[in-house]
């Protein structure tokens, strides 16, 4: 059993003011203790790797993504508009994805993400046409092969054009299909490896490609396995309009109503809730996945983060669809989080400190884990060390703050439980050139079929 002391960072952010600045002492995927100021370990130590040139973050977690999406950024149909006829335009495309493509998206979006110094992702796949039926069981392959963390939510549609949603009918699903392939899900993956990698969640797509009868079924289900359940809510103003005229109710009433206003649920996006709906979801401690670049593509509006927090909701960072992002690059997002509630809030209301804890600590309460998202004793030795070597970081006097403010985008060594995954700014898991042709010739295919 190897003891690891990664000493004399830079800088060190723990996300909970915790003293780590002299670094951190690892033993078997564990962080066994914070060498303060000045001090030694009090542990025998095997390895020392200096950090004096890095500066030191909990790995980064992405509570919101949609890694098929990968295939379709910058899409010439798609561009310009707004989410329902940005979704109604995609849908056709998307419906074509095969397992060969949507395990190449899957590996370049995790692969993406962990170069920007994220460990844990969780990912929304509502999509499953006729040849796709093992979705997830693909992606859960490919991160146990990454050695990536992950939250894999079992989405689903069952509303299609026809019945008044938005999805083609080549892409929605019977209940029984939906609730069957969930629980199966759940027995084989949750909890289930030895390093803690795979979580599953249950994650109807949204109010306007789902019946009621598949919330309060999944509801249900969640319940009695004790896992977490997911959809987007509140994203746009479409959206409030649509649950007003179809149920006779705004989101997040007929989010009660189906049984889903409680802790194990997360939302994505969060935007337009009013104050008395803010006030709910922190009495249930309800999270909220905050996705700026998403939000401002698609101009969706601005998630009211520090209303949220201060009401009691968990609130944590998210990538998106890389198709309305478009990019999968957590450290981006942080800084794209400072920047768009600066529009809403005052300088010192919102801080870099702030938008670093929203994809750390926050991000890891949203997703109900308490293993990670900080440097603790006792929490996973999951870090994401950055230099500051680029031009864009020639001046700056505060590193941490540097990484937010002058753009940090790519981390020059990431660690997940102990093992080092991307050194000297590489991915150490593969050939990072083979694997961008190979998503490049599925892209090309799945937009010409």
């Amino acid at each position: 059993m190897t003891t690891l002391w990664i000493r004399n960072p830079r800088a060190i952010f723990t996300a909970n003011h915790s003293d780590a600045s002299n670094g951190i002492v690892i033993i078997d995927g564990i962080i066994q203790e914070l060498v303060g100021f000045g001090q030694k370990p009090t542990h025998i130590i095997d390895q020392e790797w200096d950090a004096a040139e890095h500066v030191v973050l909990p790995g980064l977690i992405n509570t919101h993504h949609h890694f098929y999406q990968t295939l379709t950024r910058a899409c010439p149909p798609a561009l310009n508009k707004k989410l329902f006829p940005w979704l109604q335009t995609l849908y056709p495309i998307w419906a074509k994805l095969t397992p060969d493509a949507h395990q190449v998206a899957t590996e370049l979006a995790m692969v993406e993400l962990l170069l920007s110094g994220c460990t844990t992702v969780a990912d929304h796949h509502y999509l499953f046409p006729a040849c796709l039926e093992n979705a997830i069981d693909i992606q859960a392959n490919t991160a146990l092969a990454l050695g990536m963390r992950a939250t894999l939510t079992r989405g689903s549609m069952s509303l299609s054009q026809k019945d008044g949603g938005l999805p083609p009918e080549s892409v929605v699903q019977t209940e029984k299909t939906i609730l069957a392939d969930s629980e199966r899900l759940i027995r084989q993956y949750h909890q289930q490896d030895k390093d803690g990698l795979l979580e599953v969640a249950l994650a109807p797509c949204s109010p306007f490609s789902v019946t009621p009868d598949i919330m309060i079924a999944s509801a249900e289900l969640a319940e009695t396995y004790q896992v977490r359940l997911h959809t987007h809510l509140a994203e746009t103003e479409d959206e409030n309009a649509f649950c007003l005229q179809r149920f006779g109710q705004r989101p997040l009433d007929y989010l009660d109503a189906v049984g889903w206003l409680h802790d194990r649920t997360w939302l994505a996006h969060g935007i337009h809730f009013n104050e008395e709906e803010i006030q709910r979801l922190g009495a249930a401690q309800t999270g909220i996945c905050h996705c700026p670049s998403s939000n401002m593509v698609l101009a969706s509006g601005i998630c009211r983060i520090n209303e949220l927090k201060a009401a009691g909701a968990p609130v944590g960072l998210g990538v998106d669809g890389s198709a309305s992002n478009d990019h999968s690059n957590l450290m981006q997002e942080v800084r794209q989080a400072l920047l768009i509630q600066r529009l809403r809030y005052e300088a010192d209301e919102f801080t870099h400190t702030d938008a670093l804890t929203l994809a750390t600590k926050g991000s890891a309460q949203v997703l109900g884990r308490n293993d990670i998202g900080e440097i603790a004793v006792g929490k996973r030795a999951d870090l994401a060390l950055f230099k500051l070597d680029e031009p864009r970081f020639s001046g700056a006097h505060d590193p941490l703050a540097a990484l937010v403010l002058c753009g940090a985008s790519q981390a020059d060594a990431v660690m997940i439980g102990g093992h080092w995954k991307v050194k000297n700014k590489q991915w150490l898991g593969g050939n990072i050139t083979e694997l961008m042709l190979r998503h490049s010739r599925a892209s090309k295919t799945l937009f010409s079929v």
